[in-house]
């Protein structure tokens, strides 16, 4: 119930400072993202810190690194904080509205039935007023509230002070005032005038500058007055809109002195703003060097923080690259070296507001350490009476678990606001914060993890040498390369004999050769795509089928003019001799080669991440590039292939001694078929099924030649010896005429 009610209270207030800050947003680069917290490393105890690191200048600044640094070098302190860790929260926001909001977040941010999910501290923020917005929804909670940055009332006062001591030294005793809206200008200016005032220094106008109207009003004083010296008291957005409006008006002679906020902002004092700001005077913070700081900041690369859009935007900004694809930008790699860029978040010799961070963090540090050391009820240095660690933590009530990771929040019109719904992230959509309104999809080449908290590089699938289906398509080819140089072999043993002297020997040995290649070109098809492999299988492929073809039609041409040959006064192989045979084979193959010459020259094939087949990996395959030169190396085949039929079909009744037209009738006709089932079968096949059908039709078809021709004469030269002479060969065809 009182943890109820703290919350109702910490929700009016926010709604009533919302309210009171809508008008005062900064103007900012949105990095888009879901909740306001950007970097995080959890422990017993937590440090939260609000900070405003969205902006191209912000994101130069280290004050928000000097955070997880301190608390690592805390963590590696044996004797402070022994037995806890220190872990911590930075959260990032923009404009007051939302740096309040990212206050509560931080606030209300943790687990609600685990003592590690509450803040024990938050620092910030750097804007007094904001600061002040942040306390009171810190104070009902007993939250420990650091301002490690922005001024309070008593620093103010000690700034006031110096402000004023300076122009007595300088002896300025008329001075103007430009001021702005907000608790740190205006406090700071009542308490100026009235520190002024006790020295002798008069004011001779206080005028309050807005970005959005009033700026004649200005311009009119600044030009009718007669003071020289003008104090700019306001926020550095403030100083960068007053000058922006100044660089228009020639108003010179004017000695400017600044308060903190900006005074040391060099990038303010451009060439164009020379006459304005030359000379300007103020208090900053003081410098310091912090051992170790430096080459932590030197080593940040975005692998560390991966879910951080602010170390991506920082990395973009700094290498002029982009992580994602880009027309007017290099691709960061992530590996880039900080050290060999010269910027303010590079120069780590001296620090400023990161001294303050760094002090603050141990200040907290320190606090938690005392208070870990109370043992029944009293500090054993001290001897008061102090906080135990149950009551550090708040528990709070809460109608609904936080949705975690994985899922979306969803409100129920039909029951209160914090009774809200929590749904499981669609297919390929994760959220990785907890309470996360929306989920978001993956990259194309990521998909989800189980959990739907992280997107994982997708696997990638081809036909490799290393699985079942690849192995064996490989060891079919290989022993069809042993059996091809096996058959070889023994033709080139028996050269000499009868049976392959008939059937043309040279052609024979061309087309055991062109039957080795096919074989062997089915092994291109195996293994990752590359550039080279996916030109080669397809003109491997296209040029030895062609080879192979043409040597059988030539032995078919063979056969029917051998026949015609021995009919009276037919001189036909005097035009089919062994030249012209060659020749033939030569120019339908040179055919072959030159429409694959065509294709590689004008849109060759090329390795191909396909990522529509399924959704959870990427196939990597070989595009064809045009599809018009694939079909027209397999067209060719199949011209060839049914050419070679028919003349095989026609010469099938010639006598047996000079026939092979049956065997090429046979091997053709399964030659043709396997190449007809081909055509769909590689159409409808997904992923590595394509290019294992493929494979299995260049086996298959290679194979049929293989057998269908050649095995039949093997058999008759090694078991039939007999039927392997002249006097056999002279019976049959005796017979044959009978």
């Amino acid at each position: 119930m009182e943890k109820a009610v703290v919350m109702g209270w910490i929700t009016v207030i926010l709604l009533t400072l919302v309210a009171g800050t809508k008008s005062e947003n900064e103007t900012c680069r949105v990095i888009g993202q879901t909740g306001f917290m950007e970097f995080s490393k959890e422990g017993d105890l937590i440090i939260g810190g609000v900070f405003s690191i969205s902006s191209t200048r912000k994101l130069v600044n280290n004050d928000y690194q000097a955070l997880p640094f301190t608390v690592e070098e805390i963590n590696r302190d044996t004797k402070l904080l022994p037995g806890a860790t220190l872990g911590y929260r930075l959260y990032n926001g923009c404009g007051s509205e939302n740096l309040i909001r990212a206050a509560v977040e931080a606030v209300n941010g943790g687990n609600a039935t685990s003592c590690k999910g509450q803040i024990q501290a938050l620092l910030g923020h750097s804007s007094s007023g904001v600061s002040e917005d942040i306390n009171l929804i810190l104070s009902p909670l007993s939250i420990l509230h650091v301002r490690n940055i922005s001024t309070s009332q008593p620093v103010d006062t000690f700034q006031i002070l110096g402000l004023v001591q300076l122009m007595k030294y300088f002896d300025w005793r008329w001075v103007g005032i430009i001021y702005t809206k907000g608790l740190y200008a205006e406090e700071g200016v009542d308490k100026f005038i009235k520190v002024a005032i006790e020295e002798d220094i008069c004011v001779e106008y206080a005028v309050k500058f807005y970005k959005t109207k009033n700026w004649n009003t200005v311009i009119n004083t600044l030009t009718a007055s007669t003071a020289k010296v003008v104090l700019l008291f306001m926020s550095l957005s403030y100083t960068k809109s007053f000058l922006s409006k100044m660089d228009d008006y020639n108003i010179t002679g004017k000695q400017w002195v600044g308060s903190e906020a900006w005074i040391t902002q060099t990038d303010l004092a451009s060439v164009e703003r020379k006459h304005i700001l030359q000379g300007a005077l103020g208090f900053a913070l003081p410098q310091a060097s912090i051992p170790g700081l430096g080459e932590y900041l030197l080593k940040l690369k975005p692998a560390d923080e991966p879910q951080s859009t602010t170390v991506r935007a920082l990395w973009e900004h700094f290498f002029d690259c982009s992580f994602t694809p880009s027309n007017t930008s290099a691709m960061c790699n992530g590996t880039e070296d900080l050290r060999t860029i010269s910027s303010e978040y590079t120069d780590v010799t001296h620090f400023r507001t990161e001294i303050n961070v760094y002090k603050a963090v141990y200040s907290v540090a320190y606090a938690l350490h005392a208070l870990l050391q109370c043992r029944n009820g009293s500090n054993p240095t001290t001897g008061k009476p102090c906080v135990s660690k149950d009551k550090l933590i708040i528990f709070p009530s809460v109608c609904r678990e936080p949705c975690p990771p994985g899922s979306r929040k969803a409100i129920n019109k039909r029951k209160p606001v914090c009774c809200f719904d929590c749904f499981e992230c669609p297919e390929g959509m994760i959220s990785n914060q907890t309470d996360s309104p929306d989920c978001m999809f993956c990259p194309p080449e990521f998909w989800p993890n189980e959990k739907k908290d992280q997107c994982l590089p997708k696997p990638t699938e081809y036909l490799s040498y290393k699985e079942i289906m690849g192995t064996v398509l490989t060891a079919f080819s290989c022993i069809g390369v042993f059996l091809s140089l096996l058959i070889l072999i023994i033709f080139m043993t028996h050269k000499e004999t009868p049976i392959v002297k008939a059937n043309n020997s040279e052609l024979s040995f061309l087309l055991l050769f062109s039957l080795k290649l096919c074989f062997l070109c089915s092994l291109t098809f195996i293994g990752r795509p590359s550039q080279w492999s996916c030109m080669l299988r397809h003109t491997a492929f296209g040029i030895t089928f062609v080879l192979c073809i043409s040597c059988v039609l030539g032995k078919t041409i063979v056969v029917l003019m051998a026949f015609r040959a021995t009919l009276p006064g037919s001189r036909v192989m005097k035009w089919f001799g062994p030249l012209q045979q060659r020749l033939s084979v030569l120019m339908f193959t040179l055919v072959q080669i030159l429409i694959c010459i065509l294709w590689l020259s004008t849109k060759p094939p090329f390795p191909k991440m396909n990522m529509m087949y399924y959704n959870d990996k990427i196939i990597l395959e070989c595009a064809l590039g045009s599809a018009i030169g694939f079909w027209a190396v397999l067209g060719y085949i199949g011209l060839l292939a049914v050419l070679c039929f028919i003349l095989a079909f026609l010469a099938r009744k010639l006598p047996d001694s000079f026939n092979e037209a049956k065997l090429i009738t046979f091997s053709m006709l399964i030659f043709c078929a396997v190449w007809i089932a081909f055509i769909p079968a590689y159409v409808s096949s997904p992923g590595k099924f394509t290019v294992a059908v493929e494979i299995f039709a260049i086996l298959a078809s290679s194979y049929g030649l293989l057998i269908c021709i050649f095995v039949p004469k093997c058999h008759i030269i090694i078991f039939r010896p007999e039927q392997n002479s002249r006097k056999h060969m002279r019976v049959k065809i005796q017979a044959r005429t009978l």
